[in-house]
């Protein structure tokens, strides 16, 4: 499977949710993530030990291909703006490993301050 670059913008105090379909680079079909599991972080460069992990859940239904990572308002308030890198690793059912996603973060700071 080929790996999709994608790079995220996250905004500070607020929820971040964002779905990714997975297509087979052979078939170009949805997979059926059926069994599968994900994990996703991010970090300020690849090597760095602080991390924010991601939620990364199936999105509808296991056959529609859909993962959604999200971040909540905690998680998000407690980043520092600026660049950042992450990746999303797919476990499939025989539990091989595959780095599915990989890209930038760009951290945003908002105008609007929260308590």
């Amino acid at each position: 499977m080929a790996v999709y670059v994608s790079n995220l913008i996250i905004d500070q105090n607020v929820n971040f949710d964002q779905v990714f379909t997975l297509e087979s680079n052979t078939t170009n079909s949805v997979i059926d993530l059926t069994g599968y599991t994900f994990k996703s972080e991010m970090r300020k460069w690849a090597g760095a030990t602080g991390v924010t992990t991601f939620t990364v859940g199936i999105y509808s239904t296991a056959t529609s291909g859909q993962i959604q990572l999200g971040l909540t308002t905690t998680q998000t308030a407690a980043l520092k703006e600026g660049r950042y890198v992450y990746d999303v690793v797919m476990t499939d059912t025989n539990s091989k490993m595959s780095r599915v996603i990989e890209g930038m973060v760009l951290v945003r700071a908002g105008a609007t301050k929260f308590p």
